[in-house]
């Protein structure tokens, strides 16, 4: 069995407590590392919203929504020493007189003591809410903020919002959360490239066709349709998660594991990303939306149906894009990155597809070398080579994967990504989290294709639900002699 080191006694803040988030992720995350020791017993988890209720009623709450998730079944004794740390505090965080005292009181004595708050709130009001944590006296000098996901919808807003959380909390005290980052695939990418000799010799352009990166979602917008809308999947996954990805497969070796090392070097790839203006917007882009069909053989509405009669709408809910670094490593070679709702599977995955011989002996057979780091639903890698098919009567070469996944590899239960990244925080290690620059930067490369799209006046494509997305995704790859990988 796996031994977790037990962080310090801390006390964590989590504001916007009755969201979905916080009872879906956060509390069930705490409970397993607190089942698992890495939570000592004097911690404390306060959790904050504007309903009025008991700690006791909230306390239920947490455990209704625990029941409801498919975790395993947490023993009475366990789950009642673990609901023993929370209590609740009815408060408007945007307004001074919330009233901030009852936070004070249920802090009182833990002013030695790491302190978190997690704002999972909309990222309008995190400037406010840091600047009345500072008024009421409760930003120690060992307190920390975690900013949820997304950080503005522009370089404009992001660098509004990060300003004003700069007014209460220096930059090394500041973790903007992205829970990809958290997966064991997507860590386990440094390793594969940093701590292996195999692959960081070919991992360029002179042995690298082309690299996907895909996020594909069954599920449709449902009840995120107000906020959606005013997003977009260019917005809510491109700027962050893929972005965030594309950065971890083309970095630069860092000098050192440190934070900051790290994401110097993500910071780099994002600032060598060439831009996709007005003139490349139709070869290099496609938006899409989702018309009503079929998902896993189920009929489900389309998106403008989802959100509500008789609506109009240009969001799109699907994104394909062809990027390109100009740099010394990655000059050529395209990074092509999808994402969409209602896609006839839950898929996220990176693939780096390897340039084939340079003289084939054995005719057209087989495919490309491919390397398929998966992050969902199940975790874990496959390498695709060449092989001889067993038989007698000729040679024919197949393709076949060596295939590793957490799941038969490691029987053992390993902690998620948002486990993992609060368990971080309080230890006080920025590595998986986001610099200022690192998501102005992001903001910055994003804003220019939104721009670009609205110079052209293009509209989304439709695609109907449980396909592949639009047509125009497939032409993209096709004029460049490439397909994606099935989503099936």
């Amino acid at each position: 069995m796996a031994e977790f080191v037990p962080v310090p006694s801390f006390d964590l803040v989590v504001f916007g407590a009755s969201g979905d988030l916080a009872l879906r992720k956060l509390f069930p995350s705490l409970f397993h590392r607190f089942k698992d020791g890495q939570i000592p017993s004097d911690s404390r988890i306060v959790g904050v919203a504007r309903q009025v209720m008991t700690k006791d009623a909230f306390r239920k709450t947490v455990s209704e929504g625990f029941a409801n998730l498919a975790k395993g079944d947490p023993s009475a004794e366990e789950f009642q020493a673990f609901l023993a740390l929370i209590d609740y505090v009815a408060l408007d965080a945007t307004k001074a007189d919330g009233p901030w005292d009852h936070l004070v009181q249920s802090l009182a004595g833990g002013e030695d003591k790491v302190r978190v708050f997690y704002l999972s709130t909309p990222p309008s009001v995190f400037g406010g809410i840091c600047a009345q944590l500072r008024d009421a006296g409760l930003v120690s000098p060992a307190s920390r903020v975690v900013l949820e996901k997304p950080l503005g919808r522009d370089l404009k807003s992001a660098k509004a919002i990060n300003d004003a959380v700069a007014e209460v909390f220096s930059e090394d005290r500041v973790y903007r959360i992205d829970h990809y980052l958290g997966k064991e695939t997507v860590q386990n990418l440094l390793v594969l490239r940093f701590a292996n000799a195999l692959f960081e010799p070919v991992w360029s352009r002179a042995a690298i066709d082309n690299v996907q990166i895909t996020v594909a979602e069954t599920i449709g917008v449902g009840s995120r349709g107000d906020y959606y809308d005013k997003s977009g999947a260019m917005r809510d996954m491109v700027q962050n998660h893929l972005l965030q990805l594309l950065c971890l497969v083309a970095m630069e070796p860092p000098n050192s594991v440190d934070a900051d090392a790290i994401r110097t070097e993500k910071i780099k790839v994002l600032q060598a990303l060439v831009p996709i203006g007005p003139a490349d917007i139709a070869s290099h882009s496609v938006r899409g939306q989702y018309r009503a069909g079929l998902v896993e053989n189920e009929p489900v509405k389309g998106y403008l149906e989802d959100l509500g009669p008789n609506r109009t709408s240009s969001t799109e809910t699907y994104v394909a894009l062809k990027a390109e670094i100009a740099n010394w490593r990655w000059s050529g070679v395209p990074f092509y990155l999808r994402t969409g709702k209602r896609l006839p599977s839950r898929r996220s995955e990176i693939v780096v597809t390897f340039r084939p011989p340079p003289h084939s002996l054995f005719g057209n057979g087989g495919e490309p070398n491919q390397l398929v780091m998966r992050l969902q639903p199940d975790e874990g890698m496959e390498m695709w080579l060449q092989i001889k098919e067993p038989g007698p009567g000729g040679l024919r070469v197949k393709s076949v994967p060596l295939d590793l996944s957490y799941e038969t590899a490691f029987t053992l239960r390993y902690p998620d990504a948002y486990e993992r990244l609060l368990m971080d925080v309080v230890r006080g290690n920025l590595s998986l989290f986001m610099r200022k620059d690192e998501v102005e930067s992001a903001w910055e490369w994003v804003d220019q294709v939104i721009a670009a799209w609205e110079s052209a006046g293009t509209q989304p494509d439709p695609y109907a639900a449980g396909s592949d997305g639009p047509l125009q995704a497939a032409l993209l790859m096709d004029r460049d002699g490439r397909k994606w990988r099935d989503l099936i």
